[in-house]
C-alpha cells in the first residue's frame, strides 16, 4: 500500500505524532530514516525563510567553506522578492538573497574552490545560460547557446539548449549538461572556451536522454565523469574526454550527485534519496515514498500539509555538509528543503 500522510500518522499512533518541524524539546520526535551507520533524523522545511520570499521549485543546493547553505529556486507565486538564490548559515538563519534575473529558470547550482576563492556556477535552463559568479553574485563570465559546437552550428536546424547542471575538473575544465535541451554535454576549458561536445540523444552506451546532473568523480585512480542519465533511468560513467565507460545500477530517476569520504548521495526524482559506496553499490535508500505515478504527480503540486513526514516526493538535488548531514531540495511547487541530521 502506498503511504499517505493520513495512514502514516494513524500508524504512528495518536499519542506520539510525527509532526513537521517538531523536535525532542517539544515532546515529539522527528522521523528517522536509514539504518546501520547511515541513520538520519528528518528535519523538513529547514531554514528561516524571510516572509517576503516564497519558494518555487527548489532545484539546487550547495555549501560553502563557511558552512553557509545556498538554495536555488524558481520563485513561488505571491513572493514579494524575485531572488532565486537564498543563503542561510549553518543553523538555518537567513544571510542574504540575490539572483532576480534567474526567476523561473533557476536550476543547477555548483560550488567550486579555485585558489583562495569560491565560485558558484549557476544554470538557468529557461534562459539558456550558465554563469560563473562570486558567492555574492558578481559575474565572472556567462555562457549562452553553444553555437560553436558542431551539432549546434549556425546554418543548421537550431537545437534546443536548456542547461541543467555543471561539474568542474581539477584542471579548470567545466562540463555543462544540456539536460532539458538536446542531451549533449559540453566541455569548456578554464577560459570558458568550448573544447569538446559528446553524448547526444539515444539509449546506446554513450548516448543520453536528459543528462540531468554531473559529478567529477575523483575516488578512483583515474578521475571520471558521472552522468545522471535520468530519461534512460540510469547513471553512466565517462572518461573526462567523453568516452563511455559503463553503467551504474540502483536508481530510478537519478538527478545529481555529491560525494563525501567515498560515499555518494544521489537524489532520485522518484521519491527517494540513494546512498552509494566507493564502488557505486547501493548502501541504502532514504525516505522512499513508494508512491504510484498518479499519486506522485499529484502530490508534488499540493500544499506542504499534505506531505508525509519522513518521506520524499521529488528529490532534485542533495549534498553532504561538512558534518556529514545531508541537505535535500525537492521539485515541488511550494519548495521544500530538508536536513537529514546524521544520528549514527
Amino acid at each position: 500500500m502506498a503511504t499517505t500522510r493520513r495512514n502514516f500518522l494513524a500508524m504512528a499512533g495518536a499519542g506520539a505524532p510525527l509532526l513537521l518541524g517538531a523536535d525532542d524539546r517539544s515532546g515529539s520526535k522527528l522521523p528517522v530514516v536509514g539504518d546501520g551507520a547511515y541513520r538520519y533524523e528528518v528535519i523538513h522545511d529547514w531554514g528561516e525563510l524571510p516572509h517576503h520570499i516564497k519558494y518555487g521549485n527548489t532545484h539546487g543546493v550547495c555549501e560553502d567553506s563557511q558552512g553557509n547553505i545556498h538554495i536555488h529556486h524558481t520563485v513561488g507565486a505571491g513572493s514579494e522578492s524575485n531572488d532565486t538564490i537564498v543563503v542561510f548559515d549553518s543553523k538555518g538563519k537567513f544571510v542574504r538573497s540575490w539572483g532576480k534575473q534567474f526567476k523561473a529558470g533557476a536550476h543547477g547550482l555548483h560550488i567550486n574552490k579555485e585558489g583562495k576563492d569560491e565560485y558558484l556556477y549557476v544554470c538557468d535552463q529557461l534562459h539558456g545560460i550558465v554563469t560563473k559568479r562570486t558567492l555574492k553574485g558578481e559575474e565572472v563570465w556567462t555562457l549562452g547557446y553553444p553555437a560553436e559546437s558542431k551539432p549546434y552550428e549556425k546554418g543548421k536546424l537550431s537545437l534546443s539548449y536548456r542547461p541543467t547542471n555543471v561539474a568542474t575538473a581539477p584542471n579548470g575544465d567545466v562540463y555543462v549538461a544540456d539536460g532539458y535541451g538536446s542531451f549533449y554535454i559540453h566541455q569548456y576549458n578554464s577560459k570558458a572556451e568550448l573544447i569538446n561536445t559528446f553524448g547526444g540523444p539515444g539509449k546506446d552506451p554513450g548516448q543520453l536522454n536528459q543528462p540531468h546532473g554531473l559529478m567529477l568523480d575523483k575516488r578512483g585512480e583515474t578521475p571520471v565523469l558521472l552522468v545522471a542519465d535520468r530519461g534512460n533511468r540510469r547513471i553512466q560513467r565517462f572518461t573526462l574526454w567523453g568516452k563511455h565507460i559503463d553503467f551504474v545500477e540502483g536508481t530510478r530517476l537519478p538527478c545529481h550527485f555529491h560525494e563525501q569520504k567515498g560515499a555518494v548521495v544521489v537524489p532520485d526524482l522518484m521519491a527517494r534519496v540513494t546512498l552509494m559506496d566507493k564502488d557505486n553499490r547501493v548502501i541504502t535508500h532514504l525516505g522512499d515514498g513508494e508512491y504510484s505515478q498518479q499519486e506522485w504527480s499529484k502530490l508534488r503540486t499540493q500544499e506542504r500539509e499534505q506531505f508525509t513526514p519522513g518521506k520524499f516526493i521529488c528529490p532534485h538535488s542533495a549534498i553532504f555538509d561538512n558534518a556529514g548531514n545531508i541537505f535535500v531540495v525537492e521539485w515541488v511547487e511550494v519548495g521544500r528543503v530538508t536536513k537529514l541530521r546524521k544520528v549514527a
